[in-house]
Protein backbone atom coordinates (compact mmCIF):
# COMPACT_ATOMS: atom_id res chain seq x y z
CA UNK A 1 0.00 0.00 0.00
CA UNK A 2 1.32 3.20 -1.27
CA UNK A 3 2.22 6.07 1.73
CA UNK A 4 -0.86 8.69 0.48
CA UNK A 5 -3.25 5.82 0.10
CA UNK A 6 -2.33 4.88 4.19
CA UNK A 7 -2.58 8.70 4.72
CA UNK A 8 -6.26 8.90 3.35
CA UNK A 9 -7.65 5.94 5.10
CA UNK A 10 -5.93 7.51 8.24
CA UNK A 11 -8.20 10.67 7.40
CA UNK A 12 -11.11 9.37 6.71
CA UNK A 13 -11.22 7.00 10.44
CA UNK A 14 -10.47 10.24 11.87
CA UNK A 15 -13.29 12.20 10.21
CA UNK A 16 -15.60 8.76 11.26
CA UNK A 17 -14.44 8.79 14.95
CA UNK A 18 -15.38 12.69 14.99
CA UNK A 19 -18.39 12.13 13.83
CA UNK A 20 -19.38 9.24 16.20
CA UNK A 21 -18.03 11.08 19.30
CA UNK A 22 -20.16 14.30 17.68
CA UNK A 23 -23.22 12.68 17.40
CA UNK A 24 -23.10 10.82 20.87
CA UNK A 25 -22.21 14.16 22.79
CA UNK A 26 -25.25 15.82 20.89
CA UNK A 27 -27.38 12.62 21.47
CA UNK A 28 -26.90 12.73 25.11
CA UNK A 29 -26.85 16.34 25.77
CA UNK A 30 -29.71 17.62 27.78
CA UNK A 31 -32.04 19.88 26.35
CA UNK A 32 -35.11 21.84 27.33
CA UNK A 33 -36.18 24.87 29.36
CA UNK A 34 -33.69 26.07 31.90
CA UNK A 35 -35.50 25.77 35.46
CA UNK A 36 -34.86 25.43 39.20
CA UNK A 37 -35.87 22.42 41.12
CA UNK A 38 -35.98 21.19 44.76
CA UNK A 39 -36.46 17.78 46.38
CA UNK A 40 -39.36 17.28 48.77
CA UNK A 41 -38.19 16.68 52.40
CA UNK A 42 -40.23 16.40 55.67
CA UNK A 43 -40.21 19.68 57.64
CA UNK A 44 -41.44 21.28 60.77
CA UNK A 45 -44.34 23.70 59.27
CA UNK A 46 -46.26 26.55 61.26
CA UNK A 47 -49.30 28.37 59.96
CA UNK A 48 -50.03 31.71 60.96
CA UNK A 49 -52.73 34.71 60.61
CA UNK A 50 -50.91 38.29 60.36
CA UNK A 51 -53.06 41.22 61.18
CA UNK A 52 -52.26 44.63 62.24
CA UNK A 53 -54.12 46.59 65.36
CA UNK A 54 -53.65 49.06 68.58
CA UNK A 55 -52.34 47.89 71.60
CA UNK A 56 -55.10 48.63 74.69
CA UNK A 57 -55.08 48.30 78.19
CA UNK A 58 -57.64 45.10 79.85
CA UNK A 59 -58.75 47.16 82.46
CA UNK A 60 -59.56 51.36 81.75
CA UNK A 61 -62.19 53.14 83.53
CA UNK A 62 -64.04 56.68 82.61
CA UNK A 63 -64.06 58.64 85.58
CA UNK A 64 -67.13 61.31 85.29
CA UNK A 65 -68.65 63.61 88.42
CA UNK A 66 -72.26 62.42 89.65
CA UNK A 67 -73.76 66.00 89.81
CA UNK A 68 -73.31 69.11 88.47
CA UNK A 69 -70.65 72.07 89.71
CA UNK A 70 -67.86 73.66 88.52
CA UNK A 71 -64.07 72.84 89.20
CA UNK A 72 -62.44 74.02 91.89
CA UNK A 73 -59.13 71.66 92.30
CA UNK A 74 -57.54 69.72 89.55
CA UNK A 75 -54.17 67.63 90.62
CA UNK A 76 -53.31 65.25 87.51
CA UNK A 77 -52.17 66.26 83.75
CA UNK A 78 -52.62 63.24 80.63
CA UNK A 79 -49.81 60.83 80.73
CA UNK A 80 -49.11 61.40 85.15
CA UNK A 81 -49.03 57.71 86.93
CA UNK A 82 -51.96 57.42 89.61
CA UNK A 83 -52.22 55.48 92.44
CA UNK A 84 -55.44 54.04 94.06
CA UNK A 85 -57.32 56.36 96.30
CA UNK A 86 -55.54 59.40 94.80
CA UNK A 87 -57.30 62.39 94.53
CA UNK A 88 -57.46 63.71 90.70
CA UNK A 89 -60.23 66.61 91.28
CA UNK A 90 -62.40 68.52 93.29
CA UNK A 91 -65.84 69.69 92.23
CA UNK A 92 -67.59 72.65 94.29
CA UNK A 93 -69.18 71.32 97.22
CA UNK A 94 -71.28 73.84 98.38
CA UNK A 95 -74.83 72.65 97.15
CA UNK A 96 -74.33 69.33 98.18
CA UNK A 97 -72.50 70.18 101.60
CA UNK A 98 -75.78 72.77 101.98
CA UNK A 99 -78.05 69.69 101.65
CA UNK A 100 -75.88 67.92 104.53
CA UNK A 101 -76.57 69.83 106.64
CA UNK A 102 -80.40 69.97 106.69
CA UNK A 103 -80.60 66.46 106.04
CA UNK A 104 -78.45 66.56 109.82
CA UNK A 105 -80.68 69.52 111.32
CA UNK A 106 -83.46 67.23 109.91
CA UNK A 107 -82.69 64.25 111.99
CA UNK A 108 -81.31 66.24 115.11
CA UNK A 109 -85.20 67.74 114.71
CA UNK A 110 -86.38 63.92 114.60
CA UNK A 111 -84.57 62.69 117.52
CA UNK A 112 -85.60 65.79 119.54
CA UNK A 113 -89.29 64.61 119.01
CA UNK A 114 -88.46 60.80 120.09
CA UNK A 115 -86.93 62.19 122.84
CA UNK A 116 -89.98 63.99 123.75
CA UNK A 117 -92.61 61.12 122.71
CA UNK A 118 -90.71 59.17 125.20
CA UNK A 119 -91.24 61.20 128.34
CA UNK A 120 -94.35 62.08 127.83
CA UNK A 121 -95.33 57.70 127.41
CA UNK A 122 -93.65 57.66 131.30
CA UNK A 123 -96.40 59.87 132.15
CA UNK A 124 -99.06 58.19 130.62
CA UNK A 125 -97.54 54.79 131.55
CA UNK A 126 -97.47 56.78 135.45
CA UNK A 127 -101.61 57.82 135.23
CA UNK A 128 -102.36 54.19 133.88
CA UNK A 129 -100.91 52.73 137.16
CA UNK A 130 -103.06 55.61 139.08
CA UNK A 131 -106.84 54.55 136.70
CA UNK A 132 -106.24 50.88 137.59
CA UNK A 133 -105.44 51.20 141.21
CA UNK A 134 -109.18 53.46 141.03
CA UNK A 135 -110.65 50.86 139.13
CA UNK A 136 -109.53 47.81 141.54
CA UNK A 137 -110.77 49.43 144.63
CA UNK A 138 -114.00 50.95 142.96
CA UNK A 139 -114.32 47.31 142.03
CA UNK A 140 -113.81 45.93 146.20
CA UNK A 141 -116.06 48.52 147.18
CA UNK A 142 -118.75 47.24 144.87
CA UNK A 143 -118.77 44.15 146.25
CA UNK A 144 -118.55 45.36 149.69
CA UNK A 145 -121.83 47.44 148.26
CA UNK A 146 -120.30 50.48 149.37
CA UNK A 147 -120.23 52.19 145.79
CA UNK A 148 -122.60 52.73 142.82
CA UNK A 149 -122.03 51.24 139.52
CA UNK A 150 -121.60 54.62 138.48
CA UNK A 151 -118.75 55.45 140.17
CA UNK A 152 -117.40 51.35 138.82
CA UNK A 153 -118.03 51.77 135.38
CA UNK A 154 -116.22 55.37 135.33
CA UNK A 155 -113.40 54.08 137.00
CA UNK A 156 -113.30 52.00 134.21
CA UNK A 157 -113.79 54.09 131.16
CA UNK A 158 -111.07 56.33 132.92
CA UNK A 159 -108.61 53.24 133.01
CA UNK A 160 -109.42 52.06 129.54
CA UNK A 161 -108.92 55.92 128.38
CA UNK A 162 -105.28 55.55 129.96
CA UNK A 163 -104.79 52.31 128.18
CA UNK A 164 -105.32 53.67 124.86
CA UNK A 165 -103.15 56.88 125.46
CA UNK A 166 -100.06 54.55 126.33
CA UNK A 167 -100.90 52.67 123.07
CA UNK A 168 -100.96 55.66 120.71
CA UNK A 169 -97.51 56.76 122.72
CA UNK A 170 -95.90 53.33 122.16
CA UNK A 171 -97.01 53.36 118.37
CA UNK A 172 -95.74 57.02 117.79
CA UNK A 173 -92.23 56.00 119.12
CA UNK A 174 -92.39 53.06 116.61
CA UNK A 175 -93.42 55.48 114.36
CA UNK A 176 -90.78 58.43 114.49
CA UNK A 177 -87.79 55.50 114.75
CA UNK A 178 -88.75 54.36 111.62
CA UNK A 179 -88.71 58.14 110.45
CA UNK A 180 -85.40 58.25 111.94
CA UNK A 181 -83.98 55.55 110.09
CA UNK A 182 -85.21 56.99 106.96
CA UNK A 183 -83.69 60.24 107.82
CA UNK A 184 -80.44 58.37 108.44
CA UNK A 185 -80.62 57.35 104.84
CA UNK A 186 -81.39 60.59 104.03
CA UNK A 187 -78.09 61.87 105.45
CA UNK A 188 -75.95 58.87 104.09
CA UNK A 189 -77.30 59.34 100.34
CA UNK A 190 -76.05 63.14 101.06
CA UNK A 191 -72.88 62.88 102.68
CA UNK A 192 -71.87 60.31 99.84
CA UNK A 193 -72.77 62.83 97.04
CA UNK A 194 -70.84 64.78 98.63
CA UNK A 195 -67.91 63.08 98.80
CA UNK A 196 -68.49 62.19 94.83
CA UNK A 197 -67.57 65.54 94.69
CA UNK A 198 -64.09 64.87 95.52
CA UNK A 199 -63.02 62.46 92.85
CA UNK A 200 -60.54 59.86 93.20
CA UNK A 201 -58.82 57.16 91.22
CA UNK A 202 -59.92 54.09 91.28
CA UNK A 203 -56.87 52.08 90.18
CA UNK A 204 -53.30 52.58 90.32
CA UNK A 205 -52.62 53.49 86.31
CA UNK A 206 -52.16 56.12 83.99
CA UNK A 207 -54.23 59.02 83.22
CA UNK A 208 -54.52 58.05 79.29
CA UNK A 209 -57.08 61.46 78.60
CA UNK A 210 -58.10 64.58 80.53
CA UNK A 211 -61.21 66.24 78.81
CA UNK A 212 -61.56 69.15 81.66
CA UNK A 213 -59.51 71.68 83.14
CA UNK A 214 -59.90 74.28 86.20
CA UNK A 215 -62.77 76.32 86.36
CA UNK A 216 -64.95 74.56 83.72
CA UNK A 217 -68.84 73.99 84.84
CA UNK A 218 -69.19 70.17 84.23
CA UNK A 219 -72.82 68.14 84.15
CA UNK A 220 -73.05 64.82 85.99
CA UNK A 221 -75.39 62.02 85.21
CA UNK A 222 -76.30 59.04 87.50
CA UNK A 223 -77.54 56.88 84.33
CA UNK A 224 -74.11 57.45 81.66
CA UNK A 225 -70.90 58.44 83.34
CA UNK A 226 -69.61 61.94 81.10
CA UNK A 227 -66.29 60.71 81.23
CA UNK A 228 -63.71 63.52 82.72
CA UNK A 229 -60.41 61.64 83.04
CA UNK A 230 -59.50 58.41 82.28
CA UNK A 231 -57.48 55.85 84.00
CA UNK A 232 -56.15 52.84 82.21
CA UNK A 233 -54.10 49.83 84.38
CA UNK A 234 -51.08 49.40 81.80
CA UNK A 235 -49.81 46.42 83.78
CA UNK A 236 -52.33 44.25 81.58
CA UNK A 237 -52.06 44.91 78.22
CA UNK A 238 -53.91 43.40 75.12
CA UNK A 239 -53.71 43.97 71.17
CA UNK A 240 -56.52 44.34 69.25
CA UNK A 241 -56.13 43.56 65.80
CA UNK A 242 -58.67 43.05 62.75
CA UNK A 243 -58.63 39.91 60.68
CA UNK A 244 -59.66 39.50 57.25
CA UNK A 245 -62.63 37.24 57.11
CA UNK A 246 -61.11 34.52 55.14
CA UNK A 247 -58.56 33.69 58.45
CA UNK A 248 -61.46 34.22 61.19
CA UNK A 249 -62.15 30.49 60.99
CA UNK A 250 -58.47 29.33 61.22
CA UNK A 251 -58.51 31.27 64.77
CA UNK A 252 -59.98 30.57 68.18
CA UNK A 253 -59.54 30.95 71.84
CA UNK A 254 -56.06 29.81 73.01
CA UNK A 255 -53.70 29.99 69.91
CA UNK A 256 -50.10 31.35 70.76
CA UNK A 257 -49.25 34.67 69.00
CA UNK A 258 -46.21 37.00 68.62
CA UNK A 259 -47.01 41.04 68.97
CA UNK A 260 -44.30 43.52 67.12
CA UNK A 261 -45.09 47.20 68.63
CA UNK A 262 -44.06 49.44 66.35
CA UNK A 263 -42.97 52.08 68.52
CA UNK A 264 -40.71 49.36 70.48
CA UNK A 265 -38.70 47.76 67.37
CA UNK A 266 -36.93 44.31 67.29
CA UNK A 267 -38.76 43.15 70.08
CA UNK A 268 -41.50 40.83 70.21
CA UNK A 269 -43.94 40.17 72.92
CA UNK A 270 -45.56 36.41 73.37
CA UNK A 271 -49.49 36.55 73.81
CA UNK A 272 -52.38 34.26 73.60
CA UNK A 273 -55.72 34.76 72.02
CA UNK A 274 -58.57 35.78 74.93
CA UNK A 275 -61.36 36.93 72.75
CA UNK A 276 -62.95 36.70 69.31
CA UNK A 277 -65.57 38.73 67.68
CA UNK A 278 -68.69 37.54 66.85
CA UNK A 279 -70.20 40.65 64.65
CA UNK A 280 -68.04 42.08 61.59
CA UNK A 281 -66.47 45.56 62.50
CA UNK A 282 -68.74 48.35 61.53
CA UNK A 283 -66.99 50.24 58.77
CA UNK A 284 -66.57 53.95 59.56
CA UNK A 285 -68.60 56.73 57.94
CA UNK A 286 -67.49 57.51 54.51
CA UNK A 287 -65.75 54.39 54.09
CA UNK A 288 -65.46 53.44 50.75
CA UNK A 289 -63.73 49.94 51.24
CA UNK A 290 -65.93 46.32 51.44
CA UNK A 291 -63.35 44.12 53.11
CA UNK A 292 -64.97 42.28 56.21
CA UNK A 293 -63.36 42.36 59.68
CA UNK A 294 -63.49 40.66 62.52
CA UNK A 295 -61.95 42.08 66.20
CA UNK A 296 -59.58 40.15 67.74
CA UNK A 297 -58.03 40.35 71.23
CA UNK A 298 -54.70 38.90 72.16
CA UNK A 299 -53.38 39.59 76.05
CA UNK A 300 -49.87 39.85 75.97
CA UNK A 301 -48.04 37.58 78.62
CA UNK A 302 -44.52 39.77 78.64
CA UNK A 303 -44.32 43.03 80.40
CA UNK A 304 -43.86 45.64 77.77
CA UNK A 305 -42.20 48.57 78.81
CA UNK A 306 -42.97 52.83 78.21
CA UNK A 307 -45.86 51.58 76.59
CA UNK A 308 -49.11 53.84 75.81
CA UNK A 309 -52.78 53.01 74.81
CA UNK A 310 -52.95 53.20 71.23
CA UNK A 311 -49.72 52.26 69.80
CA UNK A 312 -49.73 50.34 66.36
CA UNK A 313 -49.01 47.13 66.59
CA UNK A 314 -48.79 43.65 64.31
CA UNK A 315 -49.59 40.21 65.62
CA UNK A 316 -49.12 37.04 64.27
CA UNK A 317 -51.34 33.82 65.71
CA UNK A 318 -50.54 30.43 65.27
CA UNK A 319 -53.08 28.38 64.20
CA UNK A 320 -51.72 25.24 63.33
CA UNK A 321 -48.50 23.43 63.59
CA UNK A 322 -47.11 20.10 62.00
CA UNK A 323 -43.77 17.98 62.61
CA UNK A 324 -42.12 16.02 60.50
CA UNK A 325 -44.44 16.69 57.55
CA UNK A 326 -43.45 16.25 53.85
CA UNK A 327 -43.72 19.44 52.48
CA UNK A 328 -43.78 21.16 48.97
CA UNK A 329 -42.46 24.75 48.51
CA UNK A 330 -45.43 27.38 47.69
CA UNK A 331 -43.86 28.80 44.41
CA UNK A 332 -43.94 25.14 42.87
CA UNK A 333 -47.79 24.90 43.13
CA UNK A 334 -49.91 26.04 39.84
CA UNK A 335 -53.03 24.96 38.59
CA UNK A 336 -53.54 23.16 35.40
CA UNK A 337 -56.25 21.60 33.35
CA UNK A 338 -55.94 17.68 32.74
CA UNK A 339 -57.79 14.71 31.70
CA UNK A 340 -58.86 12.45 34.28
CA UNK A 341 -60.13 8.62 33.80
CA UNK A 342 -62.43 6.65 35.62
CA UNK A 343 -60.72 6.80 39.01
CA UNK A 344 -59.84 10.52 39.21
CA UNK A 345 -56.08 9.58 38.04
CA UNK A 346 -54.54 11.63 35.71
CA UNK A 347 -54.43 10.38 32.18
CA UNK A 348 -50.65 10.93 30.47
CA UNK A 349 -49.75 10.61 27.14
CA UNK A 350 -46.20 9.18 26.10
CA UNK A 351 -43.35 11.72 25.05
CA UNK A 352 -41.84 11.77 21.74
CA UNK A 353 -38.25 11.01 21.94
CA UNK A 354 -37.54 9.97 26.11
CA UNK A 355 -34.85 7.76 26.94
CA UNK A 356 -33.84 5.59 29.84
CA UNK A 357 -34.23 2.43 31.40
CA UNK A 358 -37.63 2.85 33.57
CA UNK A 359 -41.04 3.58 31.83
CA UNK A 360 -41.06 6.46 29.52
CA UNK A 361 -42.97 9.81 30.95
CA UNK A 362 -45.85 10.56 29.28
CA UNK A 363 -47.15 14.27 28.47
CA UNK A 364 -50.91 14.90 30.10
CA UNK A 365 -53.68 14.45 27.47
CA UNK A 366 -55.65 17.75 28.53
CA UNK A 367 -54.68 18.82 25.12
CA UNK A 368 -56.59 16.57 23.18
CA UNK A 369 -59.97 18.05 21.69
CA UNK A 370 -61.67 14.25 22.37
CA UNK A 371 -62.22 12.67 25.21
CA UNK A 372 -62.35 8.76 25.46
CA UNK A 373 -65.52 7.25 27.44
CA UNK A 374 -65.21 7.45 30.74
CA UNK A 375 -62.67 10.56 31.12
CA UNK A 376 -63.31 14.22 32.06
CA UNK A 377 -61.69 17.73 31.62
CA UNK A 378 -60.79 19.25 35.02
CA UNK A 379 -59.19 22.12 36.81
CA UNK A 380 -56.49 20.46 39.59
CA UNK A 381 -53.95 22.10 41.44
CA UNK A 382 -50.46 20.22 41.50
CA UNK A 383 -46.57 20.84 40.90
CA UNK A 384 -44.31 19.65 37.76
CA UNK A 385 -42.20 16.87 38.96
CA UNK A 386 -38.91 16.18 37.27
CA UNK A 387 -38.49 12.76 35.48
CA UNK A 388 -35.98 11.85 33.26
CA UNK A 389 -35.56 15.62 32.04
CA UNK A 390 -38.93 16.19 31.60
CA UNK A 391 -42.26 18.06 33.42
CA UNK A 392 -44.63 15.64 34.74
CA UNK A 393 -47.60 17.36 36.39
CA UNK A 394 -48.97 15.70 39.22
CA UNK A 395 -51.93 16.90 41.47
CA UNK A 396 -51.04 17.35 44.93
CA UNK A 397 -52.96 17.35 48.04
CA UNK A 398 -52.36 20.18 50.34
CA UNK A 399 -52.91 20.80 53.76
CA UNK A 400 -52.08 23.74 56.49
CA UNK A 401 -49.93 26.91 54.50
CA UNK A 402 -46.19 27.73 56.23
CA UNK A 403 -44.57 30.85 55.69
CA UNK A 404 -42.83 29.17 52.50
CA UNK A 405 -44.54 25.50 52.38
CA UNK A 406 -47.30 23.75 52.08
CA UNK A 407 -48.11 20.61 53.87
CA UNK A 408 -48.28 17.42 51.40
CA UNK A 409 -51.13 15.02 52.46
CA UNK A 410 -51.00 13.58 48.99
CA UNK A 411 -49.45 13.33 45.63
CA UNK A 412 -45.60 13.76 46.63
CA UNK A 413 -42.98 11.61 48.26
CA UNK A 414 -39.44 12.57 49.96
CA UNK A 415 -37.13 12.89 47.41
CA UNK A 416 -39.33 14.06 44.69
CA UNK A 417 -37.58 17.16 42.62
CA UNK A 418 -40.27 19.46 41.69
CA UNK A 419 -39.56 22.66 39.58
CA UNK A 420 -39.76 25.92 41.83
CA UNK A 421 -39.09 28.54 39.20
CA UNK A 422 -38.29 30.38 37.11
CA UNK A 423 -42.08 31.81 37.87
CA UNK A 424 -42.48 32.43 33.96
CA UNK A 425 -41.67 29.21 33.39
CA UNK A 426 -43.56 27.31 36.02
CA UNK A 427 -47.13 29.64 34.83
CA UNK A 428 -46.59 28.63 30.90
CA UNK A 429 -44.79 25.24 31.56
CA UNK A 430 -46.95 22.19 29.59
CA UNK A 431 -46.80 18.25 31.32
CA UNK A 432 -43.88 16.74 29.89
CA UNK A 433 -42.16 19.73 28.54
CA UNK A 434 -38.06 19.12 28.12
CA UNK A 435 -36.22 20.82 30.98
CA UNK A 436 -32.72 21.45 32.12
CA UNK A 437 -31.96 22.16 36.02
CA UNK A 438 -29.64 24.89 36.35
CA UNK A 439 -29.23 24.65 40.16
CA UNK A 440 -31.38 22.41 43.05
CA UNK A 441 -32.24 25.19 45.36
CA UNK A 442 -30.92 25.22 49.03
CA UNK A 443 -32.96 26.15 51.70
CA UNK A 444 -31.53 26.64 55.43
CA UNK A 445 -35.35 27.87 56.94
CA UNK A 446 -37.07 26.13 57.96
CA UNK A 447 -34.82 23.32 58.51
CA UNK A 448 -35.64 19.61 57.26
CA UNK A 449 -36.50 16.79 60.06
CA UNK A 450 -34.65 13.65 59.27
Amino acid sequence: MSRNKKIVIGLIVVALLGAIAYANIAFTRTTGASVTAEKIEKRDLEAIVSASGTIQPVRQINVGAPAAGNVVELNVREGDTVKAGQVLMQIDPRNLAIQVDSQNQSLAAARSQLEETRRSIESAKAALTQSKAAYQRQEGLMKSGLTSREALESAQNDLTMRQAAVDQAEQSIKTQETRIKQQESLLQNAQYDLSKMRLVSPLDGIVTKRNVDIGEMVSGNQFQTVALITIADMSVIRAEIEVDETDIPNVTIGQPAKVTIDALPDKTFRGRVTEVGNSPIAASAGSTTRATNFLVKITIDDRVPNVRPGFTCTSTITTATRQKAISVPIQAMTLREVVLDEEGQIVHEPIAGARGAGPAPRRSGAGSTELKPGQTRKEVEGVFVVREGHAVYTPVKTGIAGEKYFEVLDGLKEGDQVITGPFQSVRTMKDGDAVKIEAARTTTTPTPVK
